[in-house]
């Protein structure tokens, strides 16, 4: 099994829930079951489904053949090289090969002369105007190939161009940058490169990152701040030939597995995998083939340990050959080069973990919304039950007990009303608890904290100053996410009170208030602050860096990542403060028009008894109708179920095949 059939499998299983999905909310349409709260949930999740990506990233020095090993993995099927592979160093910047319906084929490239600002990638992917765009020939394999060439091009610049754009000279370049004899230093001609192109895997939402080396993640922090820790998973990649280089050590350490607190590296979490590539070069037709696998195994086992993970998690290649043995149909030479190997320990740490992320927020969403829908069905059940019982009841009986039954439901109308104070009471102090979380996690209390920081920083007159600032900074988000998290409790608190009342005293099914947390986002902002304290609030970057550099770079890199953390909080509080006052305002809608028909049905009856076989007619049909609904929003519910813990055809092979 191929990563290609794993990931094809994925798409599948993710495309049969979205059709279970549309299933869903098209029943619910059709039984006038939705409102505009659960239409929105729905098409909130359709999308998410729709969009998912996968995101593997591709990590190492140069000329360690990562390009080489994207195509063999998963562009071999095209029988050439996609991406441009040759020795010595192609990949000159970031590169994200995804798909993109709403555009054309083309590769976006992004100025190196950019860095000059004070502007990050993710904030110039906004801007189409900064990007040099250069379309792609989808038919012609040669025409793409030189497209995509221009991802390695490079231009000559003075050094203190080169120092100024992020490219310092000298021993800590690790040979990648050197003045030339003509006084220039040769660095790369762009800073990133978007290749949107309609390859199968590509547009089932695979997102691939090639990186270069030491020198370009160092110098640019969104790959260190953002790209890298949310790739789900990450491919170290080593040469057979020089083992683990001090910079390559130095790339594992501080981009990968990231520094402890008392500057220890951390264990690597999953998806984390080593690649021993360029294993060919170990080869020797001199040596027999227990030899080669011995020396193989060796250096294998030297790098594990540097690396400080076990020998399992470092996967023996050789890219280049396993590409000539796809492309050629060479089975013996694929199996040689051990690319199948790592090809099954990808999909198996890649795709279950991300199925397992899919299907645990898909589940917690409809699992919400079928108790809703079945509570607001039972309730109504409820209703109809209580007027078919007082009906029923009334065969038989005189005028004085038809006023007696008019005149109970006319009093337990009135004490609904008399509630309905409470709720609007509670609907006031939720909507002051609403203004007070956002007052403290909105948006425009981050803008006014984000422009007193940079004032302090522009004025500090010493490097102690704009370390006071920097740290201010995030005792200040901090402290807010915590009064925010404490305000959510308080509603959550107040909703779980209010839900009981109101299920006690007129017997609305309301179950629980729909549970959320910061937490997520409590634990990005530390993220970040260890971030900006291990790289950039230090002692030696505030001396050998000059003040608006450091300026720069904390609001370009660091202030936008906690801007990027405050608008998904903001979106996630304001799609649980409408979850947890819908059913609410739905249960109470409906006991409305639950009391009104019943006091109805006593009129009618009161004013003509003749009437009281028809309504009960009438009734016990709507009880029918009302069972139908339930008995199907069950069947719909075990369908979902059964979709979202589906096994993969893949995986179900693969169960077999071991």
């Amino acid at each position: 099994m191929t990563i290609a059939q794993d990931f094809a499998a994925y798409g599948q299983w993710r495309a049969g829930l979205r059709e279970g999905i549309e299933r869903f909310r098209n029943w619910l349409a059709d039984n006038e079951l939705n409102d505009g709260q659960t239409e929105l949930k729905l098409e909130h999740l359709l999308e998410r489904l729709k969009e998912d990506r996968l995101n593997v990233a591709f990590v190492a020095e140069f000329s360690r053949g990562k390009s080489e090993l994207i195509n063999a993995i998963f562009f071999a099927d095209y029988g050439n090289r996609m991406l441009p592979s040759s020795a010595g160093r192609t990949t000159m910047c970031p590169t994200e090969l995804l798909f993109d319906p709403a555009k054309a084929p083309a590769i976006e490239l992004l100025p190196i002369a950019t860095r000059e600002g004070n502007t990050g990638i993710a904030e110039l992917k906004r801007y189409p105007d900064e990007w040099h765009r250069v379309p792609l020939d989808t038919t012609s394999a040669e025409a793409m190939q030189a497209a995509l060439k221009q991802v390695s091009e490079v231009i000559r610049v003075t050094p203190e161009k080169a120092a100024a754009l992020g490219f310092p000279l000298g021993e800590e370049s690790h040979g990648a940058y050197r003045i030339g004899d003509d006084g220039l230093v040769e660095i790369p001609r762009w800073r990133h490169a978007l290749i949107n192109f309609p390859h199968p895997l590509l547009q089932q939402g695979l997102v691939i990152l090639d990186t270069p080396g030491l020198n370009a993640i160092g110098a640019e922090p969104e790959l260190t701040l953002s790209l890298l820790p949310n790739a789900h998973a990450v491919l170290f990649i080593l040469s057979a030939d020089t083992g683990v280089t001090q910079s390559d050590l130095e790339i594992w350490q501080e981009h990968i597995i990231g520094q402890g607190a008392a500057g220890s590296p951390r264990a690597p979490g999953r998806g984390r995998l080593v690649v021993l590539n360029k294993i060919d070069g170990l080869w020797d037709e001199l040596k027999s083939d227990a030899e080669v696998a011995g020396e193989i195994a060796r250096q294998q086992h030297s790098c594990a340990a540097i690396l400080g993970v076990p020998d399992g998690q470092v996967f023996p290649v050789s890219a280049q050959k396993g590409l000539v043995a796809k492309i050629n149909g060479d089975a013996a030479l694929l199996a040689r080069s051990q690319l199948a190997d790592l090809e099954r320990a990808l999909a198996g740490e890649l795709i279950p973990a991300k199925r397992e992320i899919v299907r645990d927020g898909a589940a917690g969403e409809l699992n919400e919304l079928h108790q809703r829908i079945q509570r607001l069905l039972d309730a109504r059940q409820s209703g109809l039950t209580e007027q078919l019982t007082e009906l029923t009841e009334l065969r038989g009986k005189n005028r004085g007990v038809v006023e007696y039954m008019m005149g109970k439901i006319q009093a337990e109308k009135e004490e609904f009303e008399t509630g309905l104070q409470r709720y609007y009471a509670v609907r006031s102090v939720f909507s002051t608890l609403t203004n007070n979380l956002f007052g403290h996690l909105g948006m425009e209390a981050l803008k006014t904290l984000t422009q007193a920081t940079r004032e302090s920083m522009v004025e500090a007159s010493f490097s102690r100053h704009l370390s006071e600032a920097m740290t201010r900074f995030f005792v200040v988000v901090r402290g807010n996410l915590g009064k925010s998290s404490g305000e959510v409790s308080e509603i959550a608190a107040m909703m779980g009170s209010v839900y009981k009342q109101f299920s006690v005293e007129h017997g609305l099914k309301l179950g629980s208030p729909t549970v959320f947390s910061l937490q997520r986002y409590e634990k990005e902002i530390l993220r970040l602050e260890r971030w900006c304290n291990d790289n950039l609030n230090t002692p030696r970057q505030l001396l050998t860096h000059e003040k608006r550099n450091v300026i720069a770079k904390f609001f370009e890199e660091v202030a936008t990542q906690v801007r990027r953390a405050f608008e998904h909080a903001n979106r996630d509080a304001e799609l649980w403060l409408k979850a947890v006052m819908a059913p609410m305002e739905t249960q109470v809608r409906e006991h409305q028009i639950t009391l009104k028909r019943r006091l109805e049905s006593i009129k009618r009856i009161h004013q003509a008894t003749e009437t009281l076989e028809d309504r009960i007619a009438e009734l016990t049909h709507v009880d029918g109708e009302l069972k139908t609904q339930l008995h199907a929003l069950a069947q719909l519910k075990a369908s979902l179920d059964a979709r979202l813990d589906a096994a993969p055809p893949v995986e179900v092979a693969r169960a077999r095949a071991a």
